[in-house]
């Protein structure tokens, strides 16, 4: 019996770190994802390589979740799509209010960057922006044929230097070893007794 316990505990925990693990990814970073070395851009059906540098202090290191410092950064987004060639890419950098995608009310007045949109036929859009300060932004990505818009919304920090998001670990990290020491404590019950 006590055997049972702990086997459907152990599904339970391991269904939970997969689960958190998920949720973390698309919490983090929207719609970049890691693939095969290389950070991806998901734009509807489209997809763009996205790299990020800080030159001046982190000299070659590439990034493309949170920006670690403060200053220059230069970002590249090549297409991966050949079909993203003839259509129109926007680029725009906004303060992350805590507004639900899509309700951020007036976005000029939020823009910290703004790229207009533009045909990049040699299938790179390069840009340079100097972060002054820490904080949290939205990255928005768009692209429009005639006939559609497709929107990638991907919030991230800048200043982190790789430290610890206590605020998005911190809840599911604590519901889980809630969860395993109430399953493991349960079996030891039941074999004492």
């Amino acid at each position: 019996m006590t055997r049972g316990w702990i086997t459907t505990g152990a599904k339970w925990l391991v269904g939970m770190l997969l689960g958190m693990a998920c949720w973390m990814q698309a919490y983090a970073h929207g719609g970049l994802s890691m693939a095969e070395d290389m950070c991806k851009l998901t734009i509807g059906p489209y997809t763009m390589h996205f790299t990020g540098y800080q030159p001046e202090s982190t000299q070659e290191q590439e990034f493309c979740e949170d920006i670690p410092n403060t200053g220059r950064t230069i970002v590249a987004l090549d297409y991966i799509d050949e079909a993203l060639r003839p259509l129109t890419t926007e680029v725009r950098i906004i303060r992350d209010t805590g507004a639900a995608p899509g309700e951020e009310g007036n976005l000029d007045e939020i823009t910290i960057m703004h790229i207009p949109p533009k045909v990049y036929s040699n299938g790179s859009v390069t840009f340079e922006h100097i972060f002054p300060e820490e904080g949290d932004f939205v990255g928005l990505v768009t692209v429009k044929d005639n006939q559609t818009e497709h929107v990638s919304r991907f919030p991230f920090a800048v200043g982190t230097g790789g430290k610890f998001k206590m605020n998005m670990y911190f809840w599911p990290l604590l519901i889980i070893i809630a969860g395993a020491g109430y399953f493991f404590l349960s079996a030891k019950k039941k074999k004492n007794t």
